[in-house]
């Protein structure tokens, strides 16, 4: 049976190992959502395939002015942002990696201060979110969104496809498209948002129309193979509150994605940086339903990870917070050595400090 640090062929994309650093937001993007040199040095630290991970997925990524939800958090949608992130993937190259942007679109989970013009947030829904975002000046409120006019939503499907485009320009290896955690994509799935009475809503098949119209508009423009997907099936993340089917909901959606052929689907098991089984889902039944590479993610201690590899409940393992205090975790992961403690006040906004700074083990005392 393969290893955790065995190489792997997912989709278009040769990697070599099963280790992946999942999307995390840190907020140090430069004014006009850039991606900067300390962005650069971030990822690369993270980019050796001995030493960090066998696959980048990058930060979560605005495919648009409107799909902002976060001070500081990098756009993909214009010629000076493509060039920051050129810089960004030149340097993970240069080390040996692979990685790809995870394009977002938060939806909701927004407010009035990030958005064009101080306009609303769009949504699926008129309904407001009972969470936070992160605006100048701290955490905040977000702002009741309006709802997408069903004529708008070919134009954020299309936001999606130019982000694609872009990604590649950029020398990204490919993408992962957001539909976890309560953003936009997941505001459409889940019927305990989507209250809407047209084609994008009310019976799964209408609640996982746009779901497929932006994997199709994605992967139509660089290839399945270089296209995965991040779903949460159960996560209340954001405000939100379990589908009434989820299982049902799911299972759909992945299998109209079939004909795509994607690289990977990333998963999220239970509650997005909480409880692994916060609700019951059948993930087993889900992966029968798609053919492309396997990815877990939420809570992965190493005897976890080797584990579902080994045993072929998973092709990859995504590690978040333990890649932001271990740019070294691929090798750590190998040799069973200690990890750093990450530093929960420096995970959001700021420079080098808990960014950059944090030891590998060559460089740790003794």
């Amino acid at each position: 049976m393969p290893t955790l640090f065995d190489p792997i062929r997912v989709g278009d994309i040769d990697l070599a190992s099963r280790i992946v650093m999942a999307p995390l937001t840190r907020n140090r993007a430069s004014p006009g959502q850039v991606p900067n040199e300390l962005m650069a040095a971030y990822y690369a630290q993270r980019a050796d395939p001995a030493s960090g991970a066998g696959l980048i997925v990058t930060e979560a990524t605005q495919v648009c002015p409107e799909g902002q939800g976060y001070l500081d958090a990098p756009g993909i949608h214009n010629a000076e942002q493509v060039a920051g992130w050129r810089r960004v993937t030149d340097a993970v190259h240069a080390q040996g990696g692979r990685i790809v942007v995870q394009l977002w679109h938060v939806g909701r989970i927004s407010h009035v201060s990030l958005q064009p013009g101080g306009r609303a947030p769009v949504s699926s829904t008129a309904r407001p979110a009972a969470s936070k975002t992160l605006i100048a000046g701290g955490f905040a409120p977000c702002s009741t969104p309006r709802a997408l006019a069903t004529a708008e939503i070919a134009g954020v499907v299309e936001h999606y496809r130019r982000a694609a485009l872009n990604a590649i320009d950029a020398g990204f290896d490919g993408v992962e498209v957001h539909g976890a955690n309560g953003y936009l994509i997941d505001q459409f799935l889940r019927d305990s948002i989507n209250d809407r009475s047209d084609a994008y809503g009310g019976p799964i098949e209408n609640r996982v129309r746009f779901l497929h119209e932006v994997m199709q508009a994605v992967a139509g423009a660089i290839g399945g193979g270089r296209t995965g997907l991040r779903l949460s099936p159960v996560t209340p993340s954001n405000d939100a509150a379990l589908d009434s089917d989820p299982q049902a909901l799911h299972e759909f959606a992945v299998a109209t994605l079939a004909p795509l052929q994607l690289a990977y689907l990333h998963v999220v098991e239970g509650q997005t940086g909480g409880a692994r089984n916060y609700a019951p889902f059948d993930y087993a039944a889900l992966r029968r339903r798609f053919k492309g590479a396997w990815m877990v993610n939420n809570g992965y201690t190493r005897s976890l990870a080797l584990d579902a590899v080994a045993s072929g409940a998973a092709d990859l393992v995504a590690f978040g917070k333990p890649f932001i205090a271990n740019p070294d975790l691929g090798r750590r992961l190998r040799e069973d050595a200690p990890l750093n403690t990450p530093d929960a006040a420096t995970f959001y906004g700021g420079g080098a400090a808990g960014y950059t700074d944090y030891p590998t083990l060559d460089a740790a005392p003794a």
